[in-house]
């Protein structure tokens, strides 16, 4: 009621009184979720601090996290590596005894 008596003398239409009325009570908002003028910067600072720690936390997670995968994979690749390896060894022996049963049995058809 007061705010109706206090601009009662001001010519305006009800659209822009309303909405002076509506900026006036999102002003008064604010201004009562602010903080006092005292501790305005000490408030952001913290908050950067408080932000750049958690960032610095989710970094490092991810970094950790990064680590552990590329250390899986490569164990992984290892491991693939040498299984690879023993098959190739085994196929060698498998391809020499082969040859070696071809040249004996070659040996005998031709005496």
């Amino acid at each position: 009621m007061t705010h109706v008596k206090r601009f009662q003398g001001i010519p305006m239409s009800k659209s822009m009184r309303g909405l002076c009325k509506e900026e006036d009570y999102a002003f008064l908002g604010m201004s009562e979720k602010m903080p006092k003028e005292g501790t305005e910067g000490a408030g952001d600072v913290e908050d950067d601090r408080g932000d750049k720690k958690d960032e610095r936390k989710k970094e490092q997670q991810w970094r950790t996290h990064v680590a552990e995968l590329t250390s899986s994979q490569e164990k992984t690749l290892q491991d693939r590596m040498t299984r690879l390896r023993k098959f190739r060894e085994f196929q060698r022996k498998v391809l020499e005894e082969e040859s070696a049963t071809e040249d004996e049995g070659a040996c005998l058809t031709l005496n």
